[in-house]
């Protein structure tokens, strides 16, 4: 939100589970979407449509902060799975509008991305490339149960895979986690997004595959509906190869327009509540008091 014009800063997620107070997050998450659906509607009323200022947020980042050689760690809530389960959850609802909590309202305020699913806080530089075999007590003990929490309590729009390999599936393309466990064992009825390139990473690192049609395909075919990426450029000519039918590309565009519709997209925006907010709350007192409240509850005295 802050890369489109100014926004009220709150702390980094670390510092916001230090406050021990899912509540708070709602309220910090309430005033995120407040201000990223203000701006988008001001900025569609320009006919501006760009990056930074659309509905879809690729947040929160719910992995497990084990490793310090990541360098994503303070994005996340830390290394509880307990903790990261409750604020991911609060955060969620505060970001799409209690949607979880209202499945009769017509629109979501804004998509959540519950990410990077799963297994992913290695070292940085080894991500495209690496392959983790966590335990089954592992898995299901640390590694999912706050991606479980945040699809089935607070009916998360969106779900990133990661670039990592898992028992030796690409997790952008991984029958087990995306197809067995997130959707058919959890019920997940919306998207995944790949994380950027990671369809690529699938036959350029992972080695999984030989081209960029036969990565595009498969991302298709086990889960991944949109790609942060070129490579599914590429799935006209895997279509033409016979690596993938139009119909299951079909599907996979339908949860896409699906979401894009739930957030009021192609309706008039006097039918939209969410469209009412005024530009005006951006950085407004309120909102500022709420940041230092937030940053003054993440203290911590070591």
């Amino acid at each position: 939100v802050a890369r489109a014009v100014d926004a009220t800063v709150f702390p980094q997620a670390i510092g916001m589970a230090a406050t021990f107070d899912p509540a708070l997050i709602g309220e910090v998450a309430r005033v995120i979407s407040d201000e990223g659906r203000a701006k988008h509607h001001e900025f569609a009323r320009r006919d501006q449509r760009l990056r930074y200022q659309g509905l879809t947020f690729w947040s929160p980042n719910i992995n497990i902060f084990r490793d310090p050689r990541w360098g994503r760690g303070q994005e996340t809530y830390g290394e509880d799975p307990y903790l990261t389960s409750r604020m991911g959850v609060e955060f969620v609802k505060g970001l799409q509008g209690d949607y979880a909590d209202a499945p009769t309202t017509k629109y979501r305020k804004t998509d959540a991305t519950a990410k990077h699913f799963a297994v992913h806080s290695g070292p940085e530089a080894d991500r495209h490339h690496f392959d983790v075999s966590p335990s089954e007590r592992d898995l299901y003990e640390t590694y999912l149960p706050a991606f479980k929490a945040l699809v089935q309590e607070g009916n998360v729009a969106s779900v990133m895979g990661a670039y990592n390999r898992v028992g030796g599936e690409s997790v952008s393309s991984s029958q087990r986690l995306l197809i067995d466990i997130l959707r058919k064992d959890w019920g997940f009825t919306g998207y995944v997004v790949s994380d950027c390139d990671s369809i690529e990473d699938i036959f350029l690192h992972h080695n999984i595959v030989k081209t960029a049609e036969e990565a595009a395909a498969l991302g298709v075919k086990k889960g991944t509906e949109l790609n942060c990426g070129k490579t599914y450029h590429a799935l006209v000519n895997a279509v033409k190869q016979g690596l993938i039918s139009e119909a299951e590309i079909d599907d996979s565009l339908r949860r896409l327009l699906l979401t894009r519709f739930r957030l009021g997209m192609f309706d008039p925006v006097a039918d939209v509540p969410w469209a009412q907010i005024p530009y005006s709350v951006n950085q407004s007192a309120a909102h500022d008091q709420l940041a230092r409240k937030a940053a003054q509850q993440s203290i911590v005295l070591l």
